[in-house]
């Protein structure tokens, strides 16, 4: 079989750290200060709580995965285990999420880029970077593995190092004359629970889209050194890493900060560094989020190939895009994805994103769809147990509280999307998420339709 032909370059070391580039980026350093308005101190919870859901999303993946370490992998259980309709739309909603994530990491480039050349072009930057996460892309799985370990790494480093000097300013006063900044902060300025429960809903819609990317770990199997042993040891670590980052971040920020004067302080990354007397910490930043968005563009690029890589492989899309490189690769979606993500970039040279946030909309419409791929590894994971039975006396990587942890995942997940249609801010992102699933769905019924075998009936015979 053709996927059978990629070749398994990626380590444990590489798997842990595509997921984190695909998880911590623009939902923590830029997405931190909306959930923060609307729930308060309480936002910490809110990331704690989807840490909860996210652990039992990754724990039904790996369970899955043991058995069966496959490209496109939840694309796959969930054309096997639900029905091909499932694994139809899972797959166009994966390449959609990122490749719209995809191409606005290219317009953030630009935007970071003017901090040091205000008059530099954007169109340029995101052509460069187009082309050159292209290349390493192409070139091998390793190079594309290497990339996003050194893009992940820098933004890990940069979160570690506050969590570690905010903790200072806290516990020792560093950067406040020596005065302990103490944890009243946390209740102080109308409590834990500024926003009420509809307020913590609201925050967890979008700590749910600022998650999303982690199951990144399950299309890196395809390409994985010794996949059991990688994906058990992947993600027993991941969720863990994610909540330290996220929760350790948050809760240093609305710590040291009243969470009410947040939005007058701009960037509270860059306020923690000045505080404690590193002056360049603006420059430091932006740079951290300028290798964030091209973190978040290689991430895209690369997940994006590989399920058109899958669909081509299930006659869903084009056979051409099942075809490999010599260095293994499937060559032609990378080159059609850089493509879609430079005609997109041109959303952001057009007179009216000027005055609209039209690409923000956009942007934003990826959330719904990024989160079909949580809502069927839950699903196809309540048949998978049942069809492997016999094989789970001795797995090593068992769903925990299954299938109690399944239905208590999908519930939260149908709430936060309730919620997000009932918030003002978010309830256009669900609508055009919505748009493109309705579009994705009518396309599949009438190709349905269309190649339906034909059943012709004479005297002798019955021909298909």
């Amino acid at each position: 079989m053709a996927e059978k032909e990629l070749k398994r370059e990626l380590s444990s070391r590489h798997m842990q750290m595509i997921a984190l580039g695909g998880t911590i980026g623009v939902g923590l350093f830029m997405g931190a200060g909306s959930t923060i308005k609307w729930t308060g101190p309480s936002a910490l919870l809110a990331y704690a709580f989807a840490g909860i859901i996210l652990y039992f999303v990754m724990r039904a993946l790996g369970e899955m995965l043991y058995v069966d370490p496959t490209t496109g992998s939840f694309v796959n259980y969930a054309s096997k285990y639900i029905h091909p309709f499932a694994g139809f739309l899972t797959a166009w909603s994966n390449v959609f999420q990122w490749l719209v994530v995809g191409i606005s990491e290219v317009i953030a480039v630009g935007t970071y880029l003017h901090y040091w050349w205000p008059n530099f072009p954007s169109w340029v930057a995101g052509i460069v970077v187009v082309l050159t996460l292209a290349g390493a892309n192409l070139f091998s799985v390793r190079a594309f593995g290497e990339l996003e370990f050194w893009f992940a790494f820098i933004k890990v480093a940069t979160i570690v190092i506050m969590i570690i000097l905010g903790l200072g300013v806290i516990l020792l006063g560093i950067g406040n004359n020596g005065h302990p900044v103490g944890f009243s902060n946390l209740w102080a300025h109308g409590g834990f629970f500024t926003g009420g429960i509809k307020g913590f809903f609201f925050a967890l819609s979008l700590v749910m889209g600022a998650y999303q990317g982690v199951e990144l770990i399950g299309l890196t199997a395809g390409e994985a050194k010794n996949p059991q042993e990688a994906i058990v040891k992947s993600i027993r670590t991941i969720v863990g890493r994610v909540l330290i980052f996220y929760v350790g971040a948050i809760f240093v920020i609305v710590t040291i900060y009243p969470w009410n004067e947040l939005n007058a302080i701009g960037s509270p990354f860059v306020q923690t560094f000045t505080k404690v007397g590193i002056t360049v910490a603006a420059g430091l930043i932006n740079f951290v989020m300028l290798t964030a968005a091209m973190s978040g563009c290689n991430s895209g690029m690369f997940s994006a190939s590989r399920m058109l890589y899958t669909l081509g492989n299930t006659h869903d899309a084009s056979p051409a895009f099942t075809k490999l490189s010599r260095f293994k690769v499937p060559y032609v979606p990378v080159i059609v994805l850089s493509a879609g993500m430079l005609i997109g970039m041109l959303l952001n040279e057009l007179p009216m994103a000027a005055s609209t946030n039209v690409f923000v909309i956009v942007y934003s419409s990826s959330v719904l769809p990024g989160m079909v791929p949580w809502f069927v590894i839950l699903i196809s994971n309540l048949k998978f147990r049942r069809d492997h039975a016999h094989q789970f006396p001795n797995h090593p990587f068992k769903m925990p509280l299954f299938p109690f942890s399944n239905y208590f995942s999908l519930i939260v997940l149908a709430i936060v999307v309730v919620f997000m249609f009932i918030n003002q801010e978010t309830r256009i992102s669900v609508i055009v998420g919505a748009l493109y699933l309705a579009v994705v769905s009518a396309v599949y019924i009438v190709r349905a339709i269309v190649t339906k075998p034909k059943t012709v009936t004479n005297k002798n015979t019955i021909i298909n």
